[in-house]
């Protein structure tokens, strides 16, 4: 007979015995963990800046979504949520061009969770608001474990997808940055001429959006600061919740012959990135290859197992 297994309880922990100052230590913390509340919110994010200067405040952090460049403000805090930090925010949002906003708290009152609310729904498609709650847990003696309980987010993911219009340069795009984008789909092109009729959001933009013939979907494909990526998705509009079906029953057959999984986020289905070093000549010419090879195994995939959407 084999012993009993002990199991200890989880216990939350209050966040400043984690961290002992919000701005000191906390927000530098999160600033480089941002891959924590990635995974939480279904985001990648990379970091641009902290304590940004909006007029006479700061803003705790900046980030990019390195898929389609969106500006991501993220506010944190180590007290429960108040409305001195939600006027700021809105303050934030504006002088940043920021179209999502995260808000970080270990509690929220439920007026702010209504704000939050309210501005998924009654704001365009461009923009979209989080509230994430901030949990410190432990079983017994172990080492303390931060989690990201997300408790308000757009309602749907159509907008993460509506937002890939707007030009991938804005206001924090560094010229160099434009620059290195033309000259890494100038490569592309010398390879693949096609790319230079694929939709885009504008000169120097990050992304490449490819429509798959009569299916609807739609290959993507992106450069960021350390990666390039690719993955498939549904016209602008057809989002996660939409695309989920048609995604789900041919998963199986298209990640047998791309050898990349659905993935838990429908938004960025059959994703995969590689690491790129932007400075090394070697490695932007290899991602350029490897960028084109995988668009062409995207594109029979989704012809092969992706009906057309009159007969899917």
């Amino acid at each position: 007979m084999t012993d009993p297994i002990a199991f200890g309880t989880l216990e939350d922990v209050q966040a400043r015995v984690a961290w002992a100052h919000e701005a000191h230590v906390f927000t530098p913390w999160l600033a480089e963990n941002l891959d924590r509340l990635s995974n939480a919110i279904g985001i990648p994010l990379e970091l641009t800046g902290r304590e940004v200067g909006v007029g006479r405040y700061s803003a705790d952090i900046l980030a990019t979504n390195p898929i389609d460049g969106t500006v991501v403000l993220i506010e944190n805090q180590l007290e429960p949520s108040d409305h001195t930090h939600l006027g700021q925010i809105m303050t934030y949002l504006a002088g940043l061009d920021a179209h999502v906003m995260v808000w970080v708290a270990p509690d929220f009152r439920a007026e702010h969770l209504s704000a939050i609310r309210w501005l998924n729904q009654h704001t365009d498609e461009t923009f979209s608001f989080f509230a994430v709650r901030l949990r410190v847990v432990r079983i017994a003696d172990s080492p303390l474990a931060p989690l990201f309980d997300v408790l308000e987010k757009p309602n749907t993911w159509d907008k993460s997808l509506q937002r890939t219009a707007r030009a991938a340069t804005a206001s924090t795009t560094s010229p160099e940055t434009t620059a290195r984008r033309d000259t890494f789909w100038a490569a592309y092109a010398q390879l693949d001429p096609q790319v230079e009729t694929d939709l885009k959001a504008g000169a120097g933009a990050s992304v490449r959006w490819r429509p798959v013939g009569d299916t609807g979907i739609v290959v993507s494909r992106w450069t960021a600061v350390k990666t390039a990526g690719i993955f498939l998705r549904g016209r602008r509009g057809q989002g996660g919740a939409v695309m989920r079906p048609r995604f789900e029953a041919a998963a199986a057959q298209i990640e047998a012959e791309l050898g990349v999984p659905l993935g838990n986020n429908l938004d960025y289905p059959f994703v995969q990135e590689r690491a790129v070093d932007w400075t090394d000549p070697v490695q932007c010419d290899e991602a350029v290859r490897w960028l084109i090879e995988q668009t062409a195994r995207y594109e029979a995939a989704a012809s092969r197992y992706l009906q057309p959407e009159n007969v899917a």
